[in-house]
């Protein structure tokens, strides 16, 4: 009997044993700068070659198209919660084009929590079937938590992102083309000018009690000569104002927050998520009243707390995208221990990891596929500015790898560094090393 019990002991020993071996694997620790995907990265940063251009005059344009669901779509953001039982507000499709006569570059908006890189593709194959004279598009996503899913592909797509509706991928297309088209056709002469505004305790550093935070909301404005103005604007402050079990179809403070720049400054407003890693939003509750509240918050504090407003004058536009290597997934599942890659790639497919990079005048823009941190951005724009340079960081550019936090946060109980920072250790320092080599780039 007892040599039956040791015998069924060790065959369930034995395929426990070989279930961890297939499912899971232990954490790299080792030094990121000896590894190929480093080694990749960097040469690619070093022969990173933009494409220029300059020209005699900007020219803008911009238009937004309702991309609401004729049916209600599966929410994404938080945790699955079914489809929206209401419309809080109409989702819209926002597109800014600016160019120097010499080339046009398309900024895309959505009031979506990502672009996911299979949404990203498809916008592009679009415009590129359809013949519109646009050489780069930079993607840019307001990060609303309480947005339309069923763009997402995949398992993960399916089990926590939405899942995956063609009529959705479709529509959002059309409306992108239609934004586009709009767009180009609506191009003027324009000046643009860059401004810099401090907000005062709206954004907290949802790590560490007092910690780090970026609180500046850095724009640019564009003015054609018809007197229409249009901004393009970026805030560090998660848009999760909505709580958690709310299920209404809301662009969340971003949201209201470009409609009140519409109604009383502008013509047109586009909110991209800035470095949102880290940074949370100082709401006073969670219902749509505090949500509109926290927005018309951000709005006063913008018009109050200017620092600097200065002219884009040189009409020289440059771009390029910058692919990002990345060691194995790291998915955690303790201290040591994380998912085994594939299992984690089967689920959530390519991450299409990339830095787009635009430079318009003397303003640089980078955006990201990693929600980075709010804390990195003080050092960054400083850089910048000894370069004579400004700086927009935002995220959400058709690729998608969680999040990227300080190094010393990693072992950290924190969901961002826990459950998000999805592709291990030395990240912080990695996209550290990145930005101030793009930064230093001969602009």
């Amino acid at each position: 009997m007892l040599q039956k019990v040791l015998s069924t002991f060790f065959i369930v020993l034995f395929i426990l044993s070989l279930v961890g071996v297939l499912l899971t694997k232990s954490i790299d620790r080792s030094d990121y700068k000896t590894k190929d995907y480093y080694l990749e990265t960097i040469s690619d940063l070093e022969n990173l070659e933009p494409n220029f251009s300059e020209g005699e005059f900007w020219q803008v344009g911009w238009s937004k198209v309702n991309a609401t669901p004729e049916q209600p779509a599966n929410l994404v953001g938080y945790a699955p919660r079914g489809k929206y039982e209401f419309v809080l507000d109409s989702s819209f499709v926002r597109v800014l084009v600016v160019g120097n006569g010499v080339q046009n570059i398309a900024i895309l908006n959505y009031e979506l929590l990502i672009v996911h890189p299979y949404l990203a593709e498809r916008i592009k194959t679009s415009i590129e079937n359809q013949g519109l004279p646009i050489d780069f598009t930079y993607f840019t996503a307001t990060h609303t938590h309480s947005g339309i899913g069923g763009y997402i592909p995949g398992l993960m797509g399916k089990v926590a992102f939405g899942g995956y509706d063609e009529f959705i991928v479709e529509m959002l297309e059309q409306k992108t083309l239609e934004g586009l088209e709009s767009a180009l056709a609506s191009q003027d002469t324009a000046f643009i000018n860059y401004q810099i505004s401090q907000t005062d305790t709206l954004v907290y550093n949802r790590f560490i009690k007092g910690g780090q935070v970026d609180p500046f909301i850095r724009q640019l404005t564009f003015q054609k000569k018809s007197g229409e103005r249009a901004a393009f604007l970026t805030y560090s402050a998660h848009p999760t104002t909505l709580a958690v079990k709310f299920m209404g179809l809301s662009g969340d403070y971003p949201h209201y927050l470009m409609e009140k720049l519409e109604d009383k400054m502008y013509d047109f407003a586009l909110f991209a998520a800035g470095v949102v890693g880290s940074q949370g939003p100082a709401r006073t509750g969670n219902q749509p009243e505090h949500t509109e509240a926290f927005a018309e918050a951000v709005y006063q504090q913008s018009i109050r707390n200017v620092k600097q407003i200065s002219p884009v004058s040189k009409e020289k536009i440059a771009y390029s995208k910058l692919p990002i290597a990345l060691r194995e997934a790291h998915y955690k599942l303790g201290e040591n221990v994380r998912l085994n890659p594939w299992i984690f790639e089967s689920a959530f497919g390519k991450s299409n990891a990339h830095f787009d990079v635009l430079l318009l005048g003397n303003t640089l823009l980078l955006s990201s596929s990693g929600e980075i941190s709010g804390v990195f951005m003080k050092d960054w724009e400083a850089l910048a500015k000894s370069r004579g340079l400004n700086l927009i960081l935002t995220t959400f550019n058709g690729g998608y790898i969680g999040y990227i936090t300080p190094d010393e946060y990693y072992d950290y109980d924190y969901h961002e560094a826990r459950g998000m920072n999805w592709y291990g250790p030395y990240n912080g320092a990695y996209f550290n090393e990145l930005i101030n080599g793009l930064i230093l780039k001969s602009w």
